[in-house]
């Protein structure tokens, strides 16, 4: 297929997607004659005089594609797919970083994953490192501000004793320490049991996402007092590639686990395949759709604010067209991830924003429409996005940053600098070539000297990678 325009990429995934979505679950007839998306306009009215709750959902490793209302021929999403059309979808939305622990270091942080030592591993692998339970988070200055604050599912920002989302800012934790575990047996990458309440184990062998859709919907269903945060990290649809269906692969994998042979078995590499990953990606939205329900009926839907996005671009079994890269990577692949906002005391349905954002960017945001502030020793290196969603302002002018090992990205505009692992630099106009194929190196040298030496800047006020 020939490289697409931004006027036919917008057409694509833009205006004709929630016709795309509701196709997933109706006729073709009824999916024509459904209201397209309109480009995002805020209301521009006064905030909500109540203070939002939030429920801030991750997929795990879900491709930039994998949801019908970003294009995927063969998954259906209905769940997702109707509170993209609730609200508003991001069509160029970004992870931190493009890998697990550094997305969720810049998310819960709102700053550069290199800020912090932690943030440095890509991704954590051991109990040396973790989050710096007094570094300030979205939750603990959420729970400073007056909310309740609990983390349901993943945390990979360290392990006990010295880390742990509860010395972090959230007053309730129930999931997994690590990055990856059997869906069943509960082996994580360490090779012990990883399913947690608080900080001691919980026992209970059911399916992962399973349970951690009964905590969320017992979450949301309670009679609260306080306004609250409530972070829903999916393992879904993280390797290794289970479904419901699967515990006898399960207990094989989780032999190769209890054998030593720890990351052969979690990585699955002799498993998967397109189908089972579609199963999976159709599995999360189904346990997204329960929350989504159970929230409605407890009457909290207006004045909950609702996020849905992934923690990095998709793996092998990923739809990812039309960009290129994947996970680990700072190509498009690696890092847009698809994103949905709904806010119905505050934002009005069915609209599409085309503007440049990322995880740091929500952190700003929750904190501000929350009445939060940031503590001024930590300051955010993301930029809030209230002004632009509840008042009409333009987006903050500013570079997206990335960096891990051996790639280096920075995006300004439309242009987008990258150095690949080889050393080389390059030089794309994601308007025109959101595949970043075309590099324009050679045709704009001053331009990407200026976004080099932009990144070089910041990088310069990271900390370094200790050596490997």
């Amino acid at each position: 297929m020939p490289e697409i325009s931004r006027r036919a990429f917008g057409g694509l995934v833009g205006g004709g997607a929630v016709t795309a979505a509701v196709a997933g679950s109706t006729t073709t007839a009824e999916a024509a004659a459904a209201p397209a998306e309109r480009p995002f306009r805020a209301r521009g009215t006064a905030r909500p005089r109540r203070r939002p709750n939030i429920l801030f959902i991750l997929g795990d490793d879900l491709g930039w594609a994998d949801l019908s209302s970003y294009g995927s021929p063969h998954i259906r999403t209905p769940h997702l797919d109707r509170l993209a059309a609730q609200g508003v979808r991001f069509t160029q939305a970004y992870s931190g970083s493009a890998t697990c622990s550094p997305t969720r270091f810049s998310l819960y942080t709102g700053r550069y994953p290199g800020r912090t030592a932690g943030g440095l591993a890509e991704p954590l692998g051991n109990r040396t490192q973790g989050l710096d339970p007094n570094h300030p988070t979205l939750a603990s200055l959420l729970k400073k501000a007056g909310y309740d604050t609990a983390l349901i599912g993943k945390w990979h920002c360290g392990w006990l004793p010295d880390y742990s989302p509860t010395k972090s800012g959230w007053d309730e934790f129930f999931g997994n320490f690590g990055g990856a575990l059997e869906y069943f047996s509960k082996l994580g990458q360490l090779g012990d049991y990883d399913l947690y309440e608080g900080d001691a184990t919980y026992k209970d062998l059911r399916y992962y996402t399973t349970v951690l859709t009964e905590r969320a919907v017992e979450y949301v269903s309670r009679d609260h007092d306080k306004p609250w945060l409530l972070n829903l990290n999916f393992t879904t649809p993280h390797w290794p590639w289970l479904t419901e269906d699967d515990e006898e692969t399960g207990r094989e994998i989780a032999a190769k686990i209890r054998s030593g042979n720890v990351m052969g078995g979690l990585l699955h590499n002799d498993g998967g395949s397109v189908e089972k990953y579609k199963e999976m990606v159709e599995s999360l939205d189904a346990s997204v759709g329960e929350v989504l329900t159970a929230l409605r009926r407890s009457g909290q839907e207006d004045d909950t604010i609702v996020v849905f996005a992934s923690d990095n671009g998709g793996e092998r079994f990923s739809y990812l067209w039309p960009l290129s890269g994947g996970k680990s990577e700072l190509l498009e692949g690696g890092i847009r991830v698809p994103t949905l906002l709904r806010w119905p005391a505050a934002l009005d349905a069915r609209q599409v924003s085309h503007e440049p954002v990322y995880s740091p960017d929500w952190t700003a945001t929750l904190l501000e429409v929350a009445g939060a502030r940031p503590d001024k020793a930590y300051p955010l290196d993301g930029h809030s996005l209230a002004g632009y969603l509840l008042r009409g302002a333009d987006v903050p002018e500013r570079d997206l940053f990335w960096r891990v090992r051996g790639n280096r990205a920075l995006r300004r505009g439309d242009f987008k600098y990258y150095r690949d692992a080889a050393g080389k630099d390059h030089l794309y106009d994601l308007s025109a070539d959101a595949r970043e194929q075309a590099d324009l190196a050679a045709v704009r040298p001053e331009l990407l000297a200026e976004l080099k030496a932009a990144w070089e800047k910041v990088d310069g006020g990271l900390l370094p990678y200790p050596a490997s």
